[in-house]
């Protein structure tokens, strides 16, 4: 099964090479690796949400990166990072509001039945296919235990 996120990607990249913009095409190569590189890890092709999940990961890395870098006063390298961050973003999923969030995590808390802290694996694990890559997990882990308690 091929993943049309990475056929998208491979064609913005090659549109990119075309355009000469040598700070996308950076960024984009370093997207490609990274699924290369868990490609061939893990031995097999990824699908779009792995992929969705992987440049979530990334994206993450990208956020504490920029922090780290604002906290050293390093504005060459927010910059390079929120640029990545971005195009990272352009191949993710829209974000869910607040709202949205806050609606599933209640509607699948009352799905499983879960009444304690003991259920919340249960619930994680039914959230994170829908979530992934729109939601950050953290936090809708902690609204999973503030709707437990």
């Amino acid at each position: 099964m091929a993943s049309l996120l990475k056929e998208r990607l491979q064609e913005d990249l090659k549109a990119v090479m075309r355009a000469q913009d040598k700070a996308t095409l950076g960024a984009m190569r370093l997207m490609m690796a990274a699924i290369k590189q868990k490609e061939v890890d893990e031995r097999v092709e990824l699908s779009d949400e792995e992929i969705i999940a992987l440049f979530d990961k990334l994206a993450k890395q990208r956020l504490d990166a920029i922090e780290q870098f604002q906290a050293a006063g390093r504005t060459d390298l927010v910059d390079k990072e929120t640029f990545e961050l971005n195009l990272l973003r352009k191949y993710m999923p829209e974000p869910l509001s607040h709202e949205a969030i806050v609606a599933l995590v209640t509607e699948h808390i009352a799905a499983a039945g879960a009444t304690s802290m003991k259920d919340m694996g249960a619930v994680m694990a039914a959230l994170k296919p829908l979530l992934q890559g729109r939601a950050d997990m953290a936090m809708v882990s902690k609204l999973i235990k503030e709707k437990l308690q």
